[in-house]
């Protein structure tokens, strides 16, 4: 399959619980998660995926972690904020996906899990194997999804995605 379109899914790095009073869109990144977001911002600047929007839950810890990885990625990258991501289940993250302009080639979501996880088993129908078998065993704090789509945007399916990669923090903090 020639790839057209790119998916990266990033989930929220690790966050932090030490203020139990704040709501939780509002939790920022713990220690661990500021070190994680920023090995995962390494290894985007070693593989230079070609991306043209980064979308992006409005929660603290998922601006935080954009801005730990951002260094990765050409400066100017444009990011939508988008309310809908925060808390969404797996179908709204795939109609805001499918939903994008078909001169998008290639869209970073930053968000949050179930949905996240889901969205990414979803989309997968095929792929490295290894990267199969580590997204059955979950999609962890701070993890790097990437995914290929040969159609169009509105065409975007369950199963019609193939599943490149996932890159977990701790694959990379050697």
């Amino acid at each position: 399959m020639t790839a057209r379109h790119r998916i990266l899914l990033l989930r929220h790095a690790k966050s932090s619980w030490d203020d139990p009073g704040l709501p939780d869109d509002q939790r920022p990144l713990a220690p661990r998660g500021e070190r994680a977001a920023e090995l995962i911002g390494q290894r985007l600047r070693a593989t230079r995926p070609a991306l043209d929007l980064v979308l992006c839950s409005p929660a603290v810890r998922t601006r935080q972690t954009w801005q730990r990885v951002a260094f990765g990625l050409p400066a100017g990258l444009p990011v939508r904020y988008e309310p809908a991501i925060y808390q969404a289940p797996a179908a709204g993250l795939l109609a805001l996906v499918g939903g994008l302009a078909e001169a998008t080639g290639g869209v970073l979501v930053i968000g949050h899990n179930p949905g996240l996880a889901e969205l990414a088993a979803g989309l997968a129908g095929d792929g490295d194997p290894a990267a199969i078998s580590l997204l059955r065993l979950g999609f962890p704090t701070g993890a790097l999804v990437t995914l290929a789509f040969a159609g169009r945007w509105a065409e975007l399916a369950w199963g019609s995605a193939v599943l490149d990669s996932l890159v977990r923090p701790r694959d990379l903090d050697g």
